[in-house]
C-alpha cells in the first residue's frame, strides 16, 4: 500500500507537525513588469539628463552669440563691466576707466539688464543712477559724501 504522503499532491509538502504548506514557486510573469520598470527608469533618467543639458548649452550659445560691444556685463566669477571687444573665444571688458581685462566669452554670465531687472523684481525698484550705487563711485561709502583724500 502507498503512503498517504507520497499519493499527495507535487506543490504541498508535509511539515513536523504534519499540517500541510503550500509552496510557493516562482511566477515569472509577475516579475517581468518589476524587472523592466528596473531597467527603464535609469534609462529615462538619463535621457533627462542628456536633454536638459542640451538646452542649457543652446541658451548659452544662443546668449553668447548675441552679446555686442558696448553690453553692459557681468561675468561668472562677479566682475561687472562694458564690453570693449570681442572674437570668437574671448572678450575684453572695462572694468573701470581705462583698465581693461580679457575674459573668456564663456565667463560671461549675463547682462547687467538682466541683473537689474531680476532684482528689481525681487527687492523693489533700482535707480541705476543713483549715487549711492558703489560700482559708479568706487572706494566711496554708499550715501556719504567724502572727498577721497
Amino acid at each position: 500500500m502507498v503512503a498517504p504522503e507520497a499519493t499527495a499532491c507535487p506543490q504541498r509538502a508535509s511539515t513536523a507537525r504534519g499540517t500541510k504548506t503550500r509552496r510557493i514557486e516562482p511566477d515569472m510573469d509577475n516579475n517581468g513588469g518589476f524587472s523592466l520598470l528596473i531597467f527603464a527608469l535609469p534609462l529615462l533618467l538619463l535621457g533627462w539628463l542628456f536633454w536638459t543639458q542640451n538646452k542649457r548649452m543652446k541658451q548659452m550659445r544662443n546668449f553668447s552669440s548675441s552679446l555686442n560691444v558696448g553690453d553692459q556685463v557681468i561675468t561668472s566669477s562677479g566682475i561687472f563691466g562694458t564690453i570693449k571687444h570681442l572674437d570668437d573665444a574671448s572678450g575684453w571688458l572695462e572694468i573701470a576707466d581705462g583698465v581693461t581685462i580679457r575674459v573668456d566669452r564663456r565667463a560671461i554670465a549675463m547682462k547687467q539688464t538682466d541683473a537689474l531687472a531680476s532684482s528689481a523684481g525681487a527687492t523693489g525698484a533700482v535707480n541705476p543712477t543713483s549715487d549711492a550705487d558703489p560700482d559708479r563711485n568706487p572706494g566711496t561709502t554708499p550715501g556719504s559724501s567724502q572727498s577721497g583724500q
